[in-house]
Formats: C-alpha cells, sequence, structure tokens
C-alpha cells in the first residue's frame, strides 16, 4: 500500500472510531445501554483497525473479534486486556439469536454499563494515544 494510502486509511478509521465513540456517550446519556455497549465494541474496533494499518502499513483483518486485531497491532497484550476484550466481544449483537440479545438487555443495567463504557473509554484513550507521532 502506498504511505498516503496507508495514512488516509488510518485517518478514516480513527475519525469513524471518534464519532462512534460520541454515539456510544449519547447513547448512554439517554439509557439505551445495550446500544451503547454495542458502540463501545465497534469504537474498540475501529481504533485497533487504526492501529493495524498505522503499524503494519497494510489493510485491516475484516474481522471484528479485538483479541485477533490487538495481536495483528503488534501491541503487547496482557491477560487482563485479553480477557476484557474477550467480554467487549460479547457486545457485538448484531448477528445474534433473539433469546441471546433479550437476555443481553436484562443483563444491562446503568451500573453494568457503567462499569464496561468507564473501562472502553480508558482502552480507547490509551489507544488513541499509540497512534499520535513520536517526538
Amino acid at each position: 500500500m502506498k504511505k498516503t494510502g496507508y495514512k488516509k486509511l488510518v485517518e478514516y478509521w480513527q475519525k469513524t472510531a471518534e464519532y462512534d465513540y460520541d454515539t456510544m456517550k449519547s447513547l448512554l446519556r439517554s439509557r439505551r445501554y445495550a446500544s451503547s455497549l454495542f458502540f463501545g465494541h465497534i469504537v474498540l474496533e475501529k481504533i485497533l483497525k487504526a492501529l493495524v494499518v498505522a503499524n503494519t502499513k497494510d489493510y485491516a483483518s475484516r474481522t471484528h473479534d479485538l483479541v485477533r486485531l490487538y495481536k495483528l497491532t503488534g501491541l503487547k497484550m496482557d491477560t487482563e486486556t485479553r480477557n476484557f476484550l474477550d467480554e467487549v466481544n460479547k457486545f457485538n449483537l448484531k448477528a445474534r439469536y433473539p433469546e441471546y440479545k433479550m437476555n443481553f438487555y436484562k443483563k444491562c443495567t446503568k451500573e453494568y454499563c457503567g462499569k464496561y463504557i468507564n473501562e472502553i473509554d480508558s482502552l480507547y484513550k490509551k489507544l488513541c494515544q499509540k497512534l499520535k507521532p513520536k517526538k
């Protein structure tokens, strides 16, 4: 991939992650907890794809698996982060069965969602820092 091509792709993933981050926060404020967590997954997926492209100078894999994407970035992943990403992977509900979705919706209280959104927020900001140019 050409240098300008990969930089534009990194920017695309960053900008769309930022947009979806605002959506995640808005959904949280409006108490749409399950949807907020769904967007939390999308935010991490997109910022990880930005890191994959930035670090490999190639296209990101067409996967929604956050653990796999994190590995593709080349960044070191500790057990806590891996476990967290495994949990967040469960928030990608788009193609799940209706009874799975209903059980998830019931689980999504303000407290449950708040805990995960805070952790998603923290990891998202940490990953964004990894995209900043080194001085």
